[in-house]
């Protein structure tokens, strides 16, 4: 665990970071900084807590916004799924622990160093998981404390922060030209469905599980040919 805990600190930093600009814009949205550090801690996922602030603040129903962060967060079943030889050995409540503390960053690098070490397990992924999970409920309420007091940041054009983090995240699940495909039909259709008046709530299901379907078919169909 302290292996983990040390190894993933450079990651946990970037994270704070990005953690401080999310509080700060909830903050701005309407939220207090203790619910911020309530979903933060429930919640643990990054893109669906924007996703679902996002939405609040523009008035979509609680309904839309949930289904909205829970299809950003469709992966974690795939995640989840790929720790089942790591955690299997562990009690009920400890994998649960381990699964709610897992995210994009402590996974990929307890996977990366399992790879290498096969001695790598879940310590590894328990230790990591807490520091980050410790860093982004921190930051985030830090961030939202400080940010019921500034000035309207998007005057300032710092509303974008809420793009600009979905286009790195983007960035980092691309796994070449097999995303291509399902890419443009999940951005294709999500914006038009935005453009026909669905709340974009729905337009983000909508959207994402276009390309899951497109996807799969896409895998299926590079298996068979193999």
């Amino acid at each position: 665990m302290k292996q983990g805990a040390i190894a993933i600190l450079p990651l946990a930093s970037g994270a704070a970071i990005y953690g401080f600009a999310f509080g700060i814009l909830a903050a701005q949205a309407g939220f207090p900084w203790w619910g911020v550090a309530i979903m933060s801690g429930a919640v643990h996922a990054g893109s669906s807590q924007i996703v679902a602030v996002e939405q609040f603040s523009g008035g979509s129903a609680i309904l839309g916004a949930a289904l909205a962060g829970a299809a950003l967060n469709l992966r974690y079943v795939g995640i989840v799924a790929s720790l089942a030889p790591l955690l299997q050995s562990l009690p009920l409540h400890l994998r649960l622990l381990a699964i709610h503390i897992t995210g994009d960053e402590n996974w990929a690098l307890t996977m990366a160093e399992r790879a290498k070490n096969p001695a790598i397990g879940a310590a590894f992924l328990l230790g990591s998981g807490f520091v980050m999970i410790s860093v982004w409920t921190a930051s985030t309420a830090l961030g939202a404390l400080l940010g019921a007091s500034l000035p309207d940041l998007k005057a300032f054009g710092l509303g974008f922060a809420f793009t600009a983090a979905f286009i790195a995240m983007a960035r980092g699940l691309w796994q070449g030209r097999q995303n291509l495909l399902p890419w443009l039909v999940s951005f294709a259709v999500t914006g038009l469905l935005v453009m026909s008046g669905l709340p974009k709530a729905y337009a983000i299901v909508g959207g994402t599980l276009c390309g899951l379907i497109v996807a799969t078919v896409a895998r299926q169909r590079r298996s068979t040919e193999a």
